[in-house]
């Protein structure tokens, strides 16, 4: 992957019929086994479901347990009122019969989990030919730079969908963990990954209208000092942050054209530029056999990329500074370079590099700096404080 605009490619249509197509379940088992198999795909039975397998068999075994001590009493109290006959006997079937109902349950839950999983691995896998991309199953611990990247643990990517062409595309879900035993949560993300020709500065675009009651729903909390205000009405729809002193470097990277693409296409999304990446992110699954999901996301990414062009031209100031130094330190030695006899000579020597900054980002505009979460800390000091005095008896003191 180069920092060079990539070279034009042939337009493909877009075609979902992978996604809604029918599929031969035979094939799609062999083709899930064929990728568990090369190590591309989690085995059929990870740590987890074999956890929950054990755990479903030995609470079926309990229960059935329980209601055989049950229905043994029951069928005692019949007996002591009459003989019993067949009513006794089927009673005492009755736990038995529970419990193969419960493993039943449990089997039939798991086979079709399975093949619900095979076909989804055949769809994707399909669907991202048709479309010229190719199709993984699952990556731990992706080495992405963006803010969801570097959270919790137990961090995977699954069911990627890359492109190459015209530049470097990903479409995936993305899992990590918080917290541990009663308190441990998932997090789930859709994410959009688009490769850059140069790096840009920090930039974050808070989407409004997927916010919470108490703000941003993004995992990241900036100061408050690095927000800009745009024209028009892309404040309505996007909180936009870039590190101080950059405000002209955001402006000159959105403008008008740009931020109606962002308002029509993307103001679902929260969108992150950093280095020389571009993040859409959403709280739900991105990768899914849901051709309305594929279409729209399709339709942001194509109405973004032809914009990207601009973006390739833009050069950090900050670091002509640091170019005029590497020129001073390679100068050309006073001597080198004299006329020789028969050859051409200019009165001056060329500098060894272009008077235009090198590509890159200078070191204050490549983070953005985090800021205090202080609505969601008000809120759960008030729910403590509550909490405390509600156990103290205080607020009986003033309600009597």
């Amino acid at each position: 992957m180069t920092g060079m605009p990539q070279p034009a490619s042939r337009a493909y249509p877009f075609d979902a019929r992978p996604l809604v197509e029918p599929v031969d379940p035979a094939a799609a088992r062999a083709f899930a086994q064929h990728l568990r198999q090369t190590g591309r795909a989690p085995s059929a039975f990870p740590g987890s479901s074999v956890f929950s397998i054990v755990f479903l068999v030995v609470f079926a075994v309990m229960f059935g347990t329980v209601g055989l001590a049950i229905i043994t009493t029951l069928v005692g109290l019949f007996a002591s009122m009459g003989d019993g006959g067949i009513a006794g006997f089927l009673f005492s079937l009755l736990p038995f019969l529970l419990l193969a109902a419960i493993v039943a349950v449990v089997v039939v839950s798991f086979v079709s989990s399975s093949r619900s999983t095979a076909l989804r691995l055949f769809r994707l896998d399909r669907f991202a030919r048709a479309n010229h991309m190719t199709y993984v199953p699952r990556v731990d611990a992706p080495g992405l730079p963006g803010m969801i990247f570097s959270l919790g643990g137990a961090r995977h990517a699954t069911d990627l969908v890359r492109g190459e062409r015209p530049r470097f595309v990903e479409f995936a879900n993305y899992r990590y963990t918080t917290g541990s035993g009663k308190n441990r949560t998932t997090h789930v993300w859709g994410y959009v990954a688009v490769k850059l020709d140069v790096p840009l500065p920090h930039i974050v675009l808070d989407a409004v209208g997927n916010n919470g009651l108490f703000g941003s729903n993004l995992p990241a909390t900036f100061d408050k000092d690095q927000r800009l205000s745009l024209e028009g009405d892309f404040d309505r729809f996007f909180s936009l942050y870039c590190p101080e002193g950059y405000e002209a470097d955001a402006l000159y990277l959105f403008t008008p054209d740009i931020m109606a693409r962002f308002i029509d296409n993307a103001a679902a999304l929260d969108v992150e530029i950093v280095d020389d990446w571009l993040f859409l992110y959403a709280k739900r699954d991105f990768s899914t056999p849901d051709p309305a999901m594929w279409a729209w996301l399709f339709s942001v990414v194509g109405a973004l990329l032809d914009k990207f062009a601009q973006w390739a031209r833009w050069r950090d100031d900050r670091l002509r500074a640091q170019a005029a130094m590497t020129d001073a330190a390679t100068a050309v030695p006073a001597g080198v370079g004299a006329a020789v006899p028969g050859a051409a000579s200019v009165p001056f020597v060329a500098p060894l590099q272009s008077l235009r900054p090198p590509p890159g980002v200078a070191p204050q505009g490549r983070r953005l700096q985090r800021g205090v979460p202080w609505v969601s800390i008000i809120v759960v000091g008030f729910v403590a404080v509550y909490w405390l005095v509600s156990q103290t008896g205080v607020l009986a003191l003033f309600f009597r």
